[in-house]
């Protein structure tokens, strides 16, 4: 039986409103393994959960989520942005930037493996590893459902140098020679690949396939491709989709 897992990409973001309670509760539906999704810090140093820097492209709205406070995040909708979706409902307007605190309790009710990246390489945010290590400890989640990833490496150095056990994963969009080094020298939990990277030379992979989740994965195709290769999780926007893959 293969054991690779299922992720949900910001949720089920294929048909929801990316990184919003509304698409956390619909792959938690769906049956996913895990879910993964991003942290910002907010000005009065909340950590809230949304893909981009700035609030432009998902929410009602405009500038860096650095410059505001919580409150005033959670003014603006992100459910308005996506009007095109085939289920758009008004009540999507009423989705909010959920906090870290909230997308925790629910993935632990339902005892899912989360995937939480840090967006640190476009805004520094200082001390942020410290307070999601802190803030994931009191939420009370087993460490070894957590795995933290970041294209930037500074902020793992920065995670193991604070908590020697944890579990992170380095993000890569381009090829690295002999994975294993990587995986062993750096004390790597997993490489978190863009799917293309392993398309390309799935048996270049196949020796660390189990250290591997694969991003961002929407076609049966290459889903089937990664699921025989046996990596460790396949993240995706349609969960239902590699779930029927899968089965």
């Amino acid at each position: 039986m293969n054991k690779t897992k299922i992720y949900g990409h910001r949720g089920a973001k294929g048909n929801y409103p990316e990184n919003s309670m509304l698409a956390f509760r619909k792959a938690i539906e769906i049956g996913v393994d895990g879910m993964e999704f991003d942290v910002h810090l907010t000005k009065d140093g909340e950590l809230v959960v949304i893909h981009d820097a700035t609030l432009d492209r998902t929410t009602t709205g405009t500038g860096f989520v650095k410059d505001y406070t919580l409150a005033e995040i959670q003014a603006f909708s992100i459910g308005e942005k996506y009007t095109e979706y085939q289920n758009y409902d008004e009540r999507w307007n009423e989705e909010r930037v959920p906090t870290l605190a909230e997308v925790l309790q629910l993935c632990l009710a339902h005892d899912l493996e989360i995937n939480v990246e840090l967006k640190t390489y476009e805004v520094a945010y200082p001390g942020i590893e410290e307070k999601l290590l802190n803030a994931v400890a009191e939420s009370g989640y087993d460490p070894k459902k957590v795995v933290y990833s970041s294209f930037h490496l500074p902020t793992i150095l920065r995670l193991q140098k604070l908590e020697p056990t944890v579990k992170v994963a380095w993000l890569l969009e381009n090829f690295v020679p002999m994975p294993a080094d990587y995986l062993a020298t750096m004390n790597l939990e997993a490489l978190h690949l863009d799917k293309n990277i392993i398309l390309k030379a799935p048996e270049y992979w196949r020796p660390s396939a189990d250290k591997i989740r694969a991003w961002t994965a929407n076609e049966k195709a290459e889903m089937q491709v990664l699921i025989e290769l046996g990596v460790e999780a396949i993240i995706t926007d349609y969960p239902e989709v590699a779930i029927n893959v899968k089965k």
